[in-house]
């Protein structure tokens, strides 16, 4: 118990490392969460900030997830030996948990996209190459990355299944499908209403 719960501390700190909000207030001047959509995220970086600045955080937010992984290995080698697969599903939980929910920012973050990647490559190569490519993909074709998000989600929870880590890793996967779900609610609102700001858009709108 006490080996999960330093599991949990290690991914939420290290969730917590707000990267786009970093950037916004030490380069820009600016407080992310007062720009766009209001959310610290890459996903508004690269609407509000450019897309380079949006796809660097991007990847920041998918190597957070998976240096926090990489602690867990080696810290608890045991326990990865003994439970499989779920000490990093925890880990990964936490990341998504701490970049949503940081501390120090009133609980106010992101929706935890880029980490839930960088939690897929932590778990396996494969599926986190195949993660990129599915939100890449839907993104493009859609023009919205909240569909990209709904692709990863999925491939989540039914790689859990195929890979059959067990009822403990399917719970974690379910669980954060669904506060990603309610997290993008409100993007979903903006779509239908034709007032969520698309891939196409935001590469027009760079110098």
């Amino acid at each position: 118990m006490l080996s999960y719960t330093a599991i949990i501390i290690i991914g939420y700190l290290f969730g917590c490392l707000q990267f786009a909000y970093i950037y916004g207030r030490v380069v820009k001047k600016v407080d992310i969460r007062n720009l766009g959509n209001r959310n610290a995220g890459a996903t508004n970086a690269a609407q509000s900030l450019g897309i380079k600045v949006g796809v660097a955080i991007a990847i920041l937010d998918i190597l957070k997830a998976i240096a926090a992984a990489t602690l867990v290995r080696y810290l608890f080698p045991q326990l990865i030996s003994t439970d499989g697969m779920l000490p990093l599903y925890v880990s990964g939980a936490a990341v998504v948990l701490g970049h949503n929910y940081p501390f120090f920012m009133n609980f106010k973050g992101g929706k935890g996209t880029a980490s839930t990647v960088g939690m897929l490559f932590s778990i396996n190569m494969t599926l986190g190459i195949l993660a990129m490519l599915i939100i890449l993909v839907l993104t493009i074709i859609t023009d919205y990355i909240i569909y990209g998000t709904l692709g990863l989600l999925i491939l989540l929870v039914l790689a859990t299944i195929y890979y059959d880590f067990g009822l403990p890793c399917l719970i974690i996967a379910l669980l954060l499908s669904v506060q990603s779900i309610y997290k993008h609610i409100p993007n979903f609102k903006r779509v239908f209403r034709k007032e969520e700001k698309g891939l196409r858009a935001t590469i027009k709108k760079q110098p």
